[in-house]
């Protein structure tokens, strides 16, 4: 697969993703819904793309049909908004297949920032999650790195209610950015946080973390509250404020609730 030829960080990132010509290359088989491979062109510049069309989402008990893309959009637009944590541009649109979500495709250098390890494997600086035993009897965790930008993940993963942020959907980017993708099953108003990034549980919120949720909460009330009016129920938005009001009344990294399954599985 070729590098994209433009940073996910370049504001014409978002042009290329919302109007470049989308022509498919191949499907990702391993994931749930159908997301498919794809080059994007718009005035020459050439990157990849994921595109996953409305009509390829798979039926979900607890979420409404034909919403995953407009929440992956959604999230994004909350991400954006105060920067906090990174998504590469995302966009709701037509595509070759109908209305779906397109996003810049991140090339990924080889770190690992997730993992299922011997507890005498685990670097001195990543943060252990979970103790279990592998289908030998032998001791195994899971554990993750320690960087800013999955602290931020994991935050923004609080604040969009993620129920699903598995390892393989936290990317060292080429670039050194740590990235989130696949968040269609976000932003659902009742609590049900689900992620492997649990390793900060009791830290202290980063002072440039806390001032991102103080922005949020005001953005809620202009611009990006009407932008997540077009993908979510009023209620869904609310929410949103709702989360991030909480963590600032308690700054600190939440522990998982004994209400419901707090790791996804599979775990990748």
């Amino acid at each position: 697969m070729s590098s994209p030829e433009i940073d996910p960080k370049d504001p014409a990132a978002k042009d290329l993703v919302a109007q470049g010509r989308l022509e498919v290359e191949g499907r990702l088989v391993d994931a749930s819904n159908v997301t498919l491979f794809c080059t994007i062109e718009l005035d020459g510049v050439q990157a990849n793309a994921v595109y996953k069309p409305v009509a390829g989402e798979r039926p979900l008990w607890d979420f409404p049909d034909g919403t995953l893309a407009g929440r992956e959009v959604a999230t994004y637009l909350v991400a954006e908004a105060v920067d906090l944590g990174a998504i590469p541009p995302t966009a709701l649109r037509d595509g070759p297949f109908g209305q779906g979500m397109v996003q810049l495709w991140v090339e990924t250098g080889d770190d690992e920032l997730v993992d299922v390890r011997s507890p005498d494997d685990v670097p001195e600086d990543w943060r252990v999650v979970l103790h279990a035993h592998d289908r030998t009897g032998e001791p195994a965790v899971l554990a993750h790195a320690d960087r800013p930008g999955m602290r931020e993940l994991a935050v923004l993963d609080v604040v969009v209610n993620n129920t699903d942020r598995k390892g393989g959907h936290v990317l060292a980017g080429i670039d050194g950015r740590v990235y989130g993708v696949d968040h269609g099953i976000c932003l659902h108003p009742d609590p049900k946080l689900r992620t492997v990034l649990w390793g900060w549980v009791g830290n202290a919120l980063d002072d440039d973390v806390v001032e991102k949720l103080h922005g949020l909460r005001r953005a809620l009330d202009g611009d990006l509250g009407r932008a997540l009016g077009q993908h979510l129920t009023p209620a869904e938005v609310a929410a949103v404020g709702e989360r991030a009001g909480r963590l600032l009344a308690h700054p600190v990294f939440p522990a998982p609730s004994d209400e419901w399954r707090a790791i996804p599985w599979p775990l990748f």
